[in-house]
């Protein structure tokens, strides 16, 4: 059992977890998740798991297509790994993937990693992190 968050980094961590369900939704984020028991790797039998630590797994996904600057993708993955963060313990063990699937507004955001862009992120992301962590519970409950 390890205490921290560990990051996704294959490709086929990413997709074995978006293959999984949609556990939670904002206007701009979604989170899906994966069990960590069930996922195993296609093309290498059974007994390779693709996650070989009982933690909570987290990636992040800010395609190009929503932010198109380099600088502005970068913010957003260190605001849902530090926002997540917060949430580990809630979360449970399980491998989970948090996507950018619309974009920030730049006429409103003007620049790539203005204050008001980072507040409204973290903002984002606490409300969808706290959906999850409720229909975790509620599930367990």
């Amino acid at each position: 059992m390890c205490h921290n968050v560990q990051r996704l980094k294959t490709r086929p961590q990413f997709q074995a977890v978006l293959a999984g369900k949609t556990i939670a939704r904002t206007a701009h984020f979604a989170l899906h998740s994966a069990g960590l028991g069930q996922v195993v790797q296609a093309d290498a039998g059974p007994a390779a798991l693709l996650f070989p630590q009982q933690c909570v797994w987290l990636g992040a996904m800010v395609p190009k297509r929503w932010a198109k600057r380099a600088v502005t993708r970068n913010a957003i993955k260190r605001q849902i790994y530090n926002v997540s963060a917060q949430f580990e313990p809630r979360l449970g063990l399980a491998a989970h993937v948090v996507r950018l699937r619309a974009g920030f507004d730049r006429a409103h955001f003007v620049s790539a990693t203005s204050d008001a862009l980072k507040a409204t992120v973290r903002a984002e992301l606490l409300s969808l992190f706290e959906r999850a962590c409720d229909g975790v519970a509620a599930a367990k409950g």
